[in-house]
């Protein structure tokens, strides 16, 4: 079978389940990934014969997809800031949002880092090892504190999670990026304690509601971990109260709180903070509209 031939055979195979637009995203992925090829071959090389033992491994990817498995998990890996990130069934797949969460805490820590600077070009400070750290809480892959440590110098950057596979998953990310974190195993919602004291912690915990179920795609629904994605109608704020309760003891003074929320309870999580004594509290929208992310300075 050739690439036009295969191409058309794709589309047919997956019409009934995903737009076109979609449905030639995932063919030039695994174009790329299988084939070792470009969207520009398909043009140049509509000819190309691919081999049985490629078409097996093609056709296979065809098969998971149309059982709606995520193609980031068929073929174990994804993109997330520009770095490569392994994934699998015991994490979430990144999201494009929380590359907008990253991108707020680069840009908060860079001002940090300047003022400090600053205040060693005065003469008002000495000590030019004094590393900012920074604690993410629910690591899944790693993506938020390895896209952090990526982009930082000078900063000491330990990660949480309660899963052991997850952990295992984000240890690998940390070594193919080539960036030390400190990984622990806690669970989040029975700590009594954090390591240290904390510059910056960040946060992007389970948030979706089980009413909200009905609105989440079944690729997701089916495949993602439920332990990283969903909260109790009851009590869906149970991870921000905790970990709110946590900064406020161990953010150092003027320490900053990032938390990626649940567009549908913006609200009612800035009030928690206000309640919780944080300052400041800013709210942003995601490339999507959505109320996404919160910003608070403890006082």
């Amino acid at each position: 079978m050739n690439l036009t031939e295969f191409r058309a055979f794709f589309r047919i195979e997956l019409s009934d389940m995903y737009p076109t637009t979609e449905i030639d995203s995932f063919f030039f992925w695994l174009l790329d990934e299988y084939l070792g090829l470009k969207r520009i071959d398909t043009v140049l090389k509509p000819n190309f014969n691919i081999e049985d033992k490629k078409l097996v491994l093609l056709k296979a990817a065809l098969e998971k997809l149309k059982k709606e498995i995520p193609l980031q998990y068929i073929i174990g890996h994804t993109e997330f800031y520009g770095l490569p990130f392994l994934v699998d069934e015991s994490t979430l797949i990144p999201r494009p949002e929380t590359e907008e969460l990253v991108e707020w805490i680069l840009m908060e820590v860079k001002e940090i880092q300047n003022s400090k600077m600053k205040k060693q070009d005065d003469g008002s400070m000495h000590d030019r090892h004094n590393l900012l750290s920074i604690l993410d809480i629910g690591a899944g892959s790693g993506c938020i504190p390895i896209s952090l440590g990526k982009n930082l110098n000078d900063c000491s950057i330990a990660a949480i999670d309660v899963s052991t596979d997850a952990l295992k998953i984000a240890k690998k990310n940390a070594a193919l990026n080539k960036v030390a974190i400190n990984f622990l195993e806690v669970d989040i919602l029975q700590a009594k304690s954090l390591p240290q004291q904390y510059d910056i912690i960040v946060s992007n915990p389970p948030y979706v509601r089980a009413l909200e179920k009905i609105e989440i795609h079944n690729n997701v629904l089916q495949n993602e971990p439920h332990l990283a994605l969903f909260v109790s109608d009851e009590n869906p704020l149970i991870f921000y109260e905790k970990i709110a309760d946590l900064a406020k003891r161990y953010l150092t003074k003027n320490g900053l709180l990032f938390f990626e929320i649940n567009q549908y309870l913006a609200n009612e999580t800035m009030d928690l903070l206000t309640t919780k004594g944080f300052k400041s509290i800013e709210l942003r929208k995601d490339i999507f509209g959505n109320k996404r992310m919160i910003k608070a300075k403890l006082k």
